[in-house]
């Protein structure tokens, strides 16, 4: 999903430094997020993402906590299962003058404990003395802004940038501040109720006199601001009594299980997927990840709404919406745009606002504009709500004329892109790095390319939308858009299908010649429905065959592809989302066994990462027997279709259908990982209708018990 571009090209994500091998945290509230270590430090050098960001540009480069001039050493630190609060124990290390230890480590104890708000931070340090006497403790807090553009971060080099202005302090204050080229101040504000004893540049020394067991706390307060706008500080009680308040009440569907491990990935999945969606006027929008990603994305949200479908069908809402709202009106090259396109992505920052890249708003994805009509027809049917698909149907239509007079410019009935924007992306597919197209010798594709899944993806939004307008009561329209779904479906299986590989093509290139390379692509194929299913189950022994299924998942292109390279972006790596789609897929032909193995690889997965958060990706290495995935050095986390990938895996594995029109709860072929004796699921609201299912798992099949039924809904087992 990122803009990861040929090393040449400028907007690549570089890695020139290695990363420390040590776990990142992460905190975010609307558009403001923060990056630090498990210190709570944010130190500036190569390589490093640490800071606190607002819209687009990084306000806070560097906040040390130093016992005079030494990091304490940690103790342990976490994120709070809520993903409200940073915590962090530290103590002091041994204190060594004139060859004999003065303060033993372990005296004193360091509580650092942060929290967001929009557009700021802030932090509360407890520093108490557990010796037998009275010790004046020297905190040093060194701090600094580079207010770089996330591209400047990502590093992006540019030719000339703005300037700092002189910083302005006063005793409990500094005031951090910058001049962009884009004529915008942009300052960094650090307040702290307890006026530092000694400051200077940079620096602040508090000397705190503690007798034994006495303790002392010390709150500061950092706050973003753009174009002289002034945010007032607040206390680490409101702060973390908003972030708090975000966290979903009991209206929300929960789901629960007899696994520990299970609920732990459930938990901090849905902790995750809060912390991103953003609250727009039109409703929540997934943000797609931290640190390159915390903005909108087209693709991005369509696919984390999909995911959720089941159990928040209100963030499908909130998506759809607010594409259609920045959904393109004119033809505009620099942008990729054309009328009826949805949305790339939207920047915020410097960069953007002077046009030194394109993605301010940019609409280069052939995908995202299908994937919006196929969103909206599930959300219909998730939902029944035909007064919003009213009010949403100018936009389908426009993007259905977008795919007709846009999409498929030499009328063959497949949808090709190319860019037109000589700074924007090559690859237009959600595989959007440079070298990711391409044939079985390696050679890259040539523009204007067909992608297999697109086809898919264009098969479902004329099908959906025959749903859509016979809901609406025009049969017409309805039977036109059912013959052009045929038709669409007839031209790919020409076009596509390889016989001899056992799967379709990855993609066509400007000439029509197959790019024959097995990869997941083809999973999104089964996903749509656009495979026949013949070949449907030929293409689920191509990816679960052992070139293709890693032991963690389903990778992104054969090993033994010609570009295949496990440590690569899109070329063998492994995406959690990517294999929800093709689990949802194989769940569609009936193949629940294989959509299963996928759930119990991602579970274990989830057991041997980091808070049990899913990244966006993972090296695609072949599992080892009692090994620890190989995770990819810049892959965010969290990342929201990352997050919502447990939804629909276990969606898949349930055969689980919702038919809100008919009020119908279907689940077809139902099965759960061996490690999952039984399943809850709690308050499941479709239409004004809610239900409690209990799952147990037997030896031949599963039990679907009903727990609670208010209002009219039908639960079906099918075998």
């Amino acid at each position: 999903m990122g803009e990861i571009l040929k090393l040449e090209e400028q907007f690549t994500i570089l890695s020139e430094a290695e990363r420390r091998a040590e776990t990142v945290r992460v905190l975010k509230q609307d558009d403001t997020f923060a990056v630090f270590d498990p210190h709570g430090d944010m130190t500036p050098g190569p390589a490093s993402p640490y800071g606190v960001y607002h819209a687009g540009t990084r306000f806070l480069s560097r906040f040390e906590l130093l016992l005079g001039s030494r990091q304490p050493l940690l103790l342990s630190s976490t994120v709070t299962e809520d993903n409200a609060v940073f915590v962090a124990d530290l103590t002091n290390p041994d204190v060594v003058r004139n060859g004999s230890v003065v303060l033993t480590r372990g005296t004193l104890h360091l509580f650092r404990s942060r929290a967001l708000c929009s557009g700021g931070s802030i932090e509360r340090i407890r520093v108490a003395n557990h010796g037998l006497h009275s010790i004046e403790v020297p905190l040093n807090i060194r701090f600094d802004a580079d207010f770089a553009d996330l591209f400047e971060v990502r590093g992006t080099r540019r030719a000339r940038r703005g300037h700092r202005l002189a910083d302005l302090a006063r005793g409990d204050s500094a005031l951090l501040r910058y001049q962009g080229l884009d004529g915008v101040e942009r300052r960094t504000r650090i307040q702290c109720a307890r006026p530092p004893d000694r400051a200077a540049d940079g620096s602040w020394l508090f000397l705190m006199a503690l007798e034994q067991h006495e303790y002392v706390d010390i709150e500061i307060a950092v706050t973003c601001e753009v174009a002289g706008e002034k945010r007032n500080a607040r206390t680490f009680e409101d702060v973390l009594e908003r972030a708090r308040s975000r966290v979903p009440g009991s209206e929300t569907c929960k789901v629960l299980s007899s696994n520990a491990g299970f609920n732990s990935w459930m938990r901090r999945s849905s902790a995750d997927l809060q912390m991103m969606m953003t609250e727009m006027p039109c409703g929540p929008y997934p943000y797609a990840g931290i640190p390159w990603f915390s903005t909108p994305f087209g693709r991005d949200g369509i696919i984390t709404a999909l995911e959720l479908l089941w159990v928040a069908p209100d963030v499908a809402r909130g998506v759809l919406t607010f594409l259609a709202e920045t959904q393109a009106t004119v033809i505009n090259d620099a942008q990729d745009a054309q009328p009826g396109k949805i949305l790339h992505e939207m920047r915020e920052g410097e960069m953007a606002a002077l046009g030194e890249i394109p993605f301010g708003r940019y609409y280069g994805s052939v995908d995202s504009t299908p994937l919006f009509v196929m969103l909206a027809h599930a959300y219909f049917e998730r939902t029944g709500d035909l007064p919003f698909v009213n009010h949403l149907w100018p936009h389908v239509l426009a993007a259905l004329n977008w795919m007709d007079a846009y999409g498929d410019v030499d009328a063959d009935g497949l949808i090709e892109y190319a860019r037109r924007s000589n700074a924007g992306l090559i690859q237009q597919g959600w595989k959007d790095s440079w070298d990711s197209i391409f044939h079985d010798d390696g050679t890259l594709a040539e523009a204007p390319i067909a992608l297999c899944e697109v086809q898919g993806y264009a098969f479902a939004a004329w099908r959906g939308a025959a749903r859509l307008a016979a809901a609406r009561g025009d049969h017409d329209e309805a039977r036109r858009w059912d013959d052009r779904a045929a038709a669409v479906q007839q031209q790919f299986e020409r076009a596509f299908w390889c016989e001899d590989l056992g799967t379709y093509a990855l993609a066509l290139d400007a000439r029509k010649a197959p790019c024959r390379v097995r990869s997941s692509n083809a999973g999104h194929c089964l996903f749509t429905g656009i495979a026949s299913p013949e070949h449907a189950r030929r293409v689920a022994d191509s990816l679960m065959s052992d070139a293709m299924f890693s032991g963690w998942g389903i990778r992104t292109v054969s090993a033994g592809a010609a570009r295949y390279n496990p440590m690569s972006y899109h070329n063998g790596s492994m995406w959690p989302h990517d294999n929800a789609l093709i689990a949802a897929g194989l769940a569609r032909y009936g193949l629940m066994a294989e959509a299963s193995r996928l759930l119990g690889a991602l579970f274990d997965l989830s057991q041997a990462v980091d808070l049990y958060r899913l990244p966006e990706l993972i090296c695609g290495f072949h599992r080892r027997e009692n090994g620890f995935p190989t995770l990819y050095p810049v892959a965010c986390a969290p990342q929201a279709w990352a997050a919502g990938a447990v939804f629909l895996l276990l969606q898949a594995s349930l055969g689980m259908q919702v038919d809100a029109v008919r009020r119908r709860l279907s689940f077809t072929c139902a099965v759960l990982p061996e490690e999952v004796e039984w399943l809850r699921i709690l308050n499941l609201r479709i239409s004004d209708a809610s239900v409690d299912l209990l799952l147990t798992r037997h030896a031949h099949d599963l039990g679907i018990t009903v727990l609670r039924r208010e209002g009219q809904l039908e639960v079906m087992a099918v075998k």
